[in-house]
């Protein structure tokens, strides 16, 4: 008996609901064709024409038996998603897309175009269990991962729908993508795998606000993604403040981990730092931060919160200016960028995903 696992974990039979094929690996699906008579090579085009061709129509597999596409098309699911609405920005080439789950649940993808560079952030969770004080994804609470099929469905419609190429990757949207760990990496394989999304290894980053064990774990794995962390702050009372999850993991294990990072990969590791009014944005913090990081090879990039109408604001331009002066005066081996969030006039920005219900309706 061919056995499948839903969204909560549980198996059920093919005799109760349908082989979910999107998200299966490339070794996954060898297997998976050989357990129902067909040859690893099988495995191999249904790999290429779900990821490489973005096809979900099992009769436009053209290559494979007759047969066989009648009994996928029987006993296979290819699709996890449903385009629900697409809100598009007035001021720049960003549009934000809602996704609707098989099991009706939502997430949002955000498409960012900038010349050439064509990013997608996807989501990994829907909602997230990390409670950032001051992030709108937070607000939802955490219903369940992902299943690596639908993170992998989410670029194959914007790859479909937007005609520009897509370059890069981030796992930057709804959810703690490390607390969807092997998911996450199996989306990110398939996006990596040259049968697949054939995109470099340097294209896709994943994000994390500090899951150590996790981040151990990536490292030991000699995972080749590039890895973020969310700071947010220059020491542990601050960030414990407005991000909960410092109180099980501090700044110091976060350091001492992403330097190994840094070491193995040669590769620069990035910390992000959303700036935010009266709360991390003073010259102590900046000179604190400066401090913080001075002996590690890093990327730093600051990020003027993006507001939502709540109790937190965005930094004047003058203090922004003032604790940027001061990164840039002592940067060191820091590389420091102000980077000003996309979509902002859609919601689109960062930290501001959250599946509004009058979007929905």
């Amino acid at each position: 008996m061919i056995i499948s696992e839903n969204s909560s974990g549980k198996n059920k039979s093919e005799e109760q609901q349908n082989i979910i094929l999107k998200g299966m690996s490339l070794q996954e699906l060898q297997k998976w064709a050989i357990s129902v008579g067909q040859t690893r090579f099988r495995g191999t085009q249904l790999f290429e024409w779900m990821y490489r061709e973005g096809v979900d129509n099992p009769t436009e597999m053209t290559n494979i038996s007759k047969s066989f596409r009648a009994f996928l098309s029987d006993n296979c699911t290819f699709s996890t998603l449903k385009l629900k609405k697409i809100s598009k920005s007035q001021t720049e080439p960003t549009q934000k897309f809602l996704f609707q789950l098989n099991d009706g649940q939502f997430i949002e993808t955000v498409s960012i175009i900038e010349n050439d560079r064509h990013t997608v952030c996807v989501s990994s969770q829907i909602g997230c269990n990390l409670e950032c004080d001051f992030c709108a994804t937070a607000t939802l609470g955490f219903s369940r991962n992902l299943s690596a099929g639908e993170i992998v469905d989410q670029l194959i419609f914007i790859r479909k729908y937007i005609e520009q190429p897509i370059t890069n990757i981030v796992f930057m949207g709804m959810g703690e993508p490390f607390l969807n760990y092997k998911r996450v990496m199996t989306a990110a394989d398939i996006f990596h795998n040259p049968k697949g999304f054939n995109l470099a290894s340097t294209r896709i980053t994943i994000s994390t606000g500090g899951i150590v064990p996790k981040i151990k774990q990536f490292i030991d794995e000699n995972r080749k993604y590039k890895l973020a962390v969310s700071l947010n702050a220059p020491n542990d009372e601050i960030r414990s403040k407005i991000m909960p999850i410092n109180n099980k993991w501090q700044i110091e294990e976060i350091i001492k981990a992403v330097k190994k990072y840094s070491n193995q990969k040669r590769r620069k590791i990035m910390f992000e730092y959303v700036l935010i009014k009266d709360v991390n944005d003073s010259s102590k913090d900046a000179q604190q931060l400066v401090k913080l990081l001075k002996n590690i090879d890093c990327k730093l990039n600051i990020i003027p919160y993006n507001e939502m109408g709540g109790k937190y604001q965005r930094p004047d331009e003058q203090t922004i200016d003032n604790f940027m002066q001061i990164l840039f005066s002592n940067q060191g081996k820091v590389r420091v960028l102000t980077r000003w969030s996309k979509g902002q006039d859609i919601d689109a920005a960062c930290g501001q995903l959250a599946t509004k219900q009058m979007e929905i309706e």
